[in-house]
Order: C-alpha cells, then sequence, then structure tokens
C-alpha cells in the first residue's frame, strides 16, 4: 500500500516556473514506477510524465518535453515535476499516481494522489 500527497501548486503567470512534489509513504515506494497526470475542466485525464523504480528511464507527454521534468527521490520518498516555460494550456489538477510500471493510461495506476491545481494566467 502506498498513501501520496502532491504538494507545490498554484497560481502562476505564464513563463514563470512551478515544482511539484508527490510525497510517498509506505514501505515499498522504491519498487514502485512513478506518473504524473493531469486534468483539465471538462477534459480526460492525461499523461504528463512517468519515471521508472530506479529512476534510469523517464517519459515525457510531447506536449510538456523540453519544459517539464520529472525525478525521484528515494531517500526521501519523492518524486518531483519540474515545470518551466508554463502556459495557459498546462492549467489543470495534477495528480501523482504509482504503479508497477510506467504507462501513460491512468487504469495502470492502483495508487492516486488527491491532486493540487495549477494556474496559469496569461
Amino acid at each position: 500500500q502506498v498513501q501520496l500527497v502532491e504538494s507545490g501548486g498554484g497560481l502562476v503567470q505564464a513563463g514563470d516556473s512551478l515544482r511539484l512534489s508527490c510525497a510517498a509513504s509506505g514501505r515499498t515506494f522504491s519498487s514502485y514506477a512513478m506518473g504524473w497526470f493531469r486534468q483539465a475542466p471538462g477534459k480526460e485525464r492525461e499523461f504528463v510524465a512517468g519515471i521508472r523504480w530506479s529512476g534510469a528511464s523517464t517519459w515525457h507527454a510531447d506536449s510538456v518535453k523540453g519544459r517539464f521534468t520529472i525525478s525521484r527521490d528515494s531517500a526521501k520518498n519523492t518524486v518531483y515535476l519540474q515545470m518551466n516555460n508554463l502556459k495557459r494550456e498546462d492549467t489543470a489538477v495534477y495528480y501523482c499516481a504509482a504503479g508497477s510500471r510506467v504507462v501513460v493510461v491512468p487504469t495502470g495506476y492502483p495508487y492516486w494522489g488527491q491532486g493540487t491545481q495549477v494556474t496559469v494566467s496569461s
């Protein structure tokens, strides 16, 4: 069992940066792959980035590639999403999720945080 708590969201202007954190509790956090998803009003939840349990491999959606970076610190049981050059279309609730491997569909992750709101104004 893994419990996930996101933090770091907020209201920023276009071009600004934010770093989201996802703190995990549970005995086997280091053995899980982690993903970040986001959901804008009226839209489906979409994959943003993922990282293997080892941290050796990462994936980023095309829409955020070059601007967002996922990373993890297993010693702190925390996964991060560094978001640079934010755009209005990045506005959404951001969720972290844990699963056995990185997949781009939400159904592949049994554990989810409660989400953190990111709002980007122009």
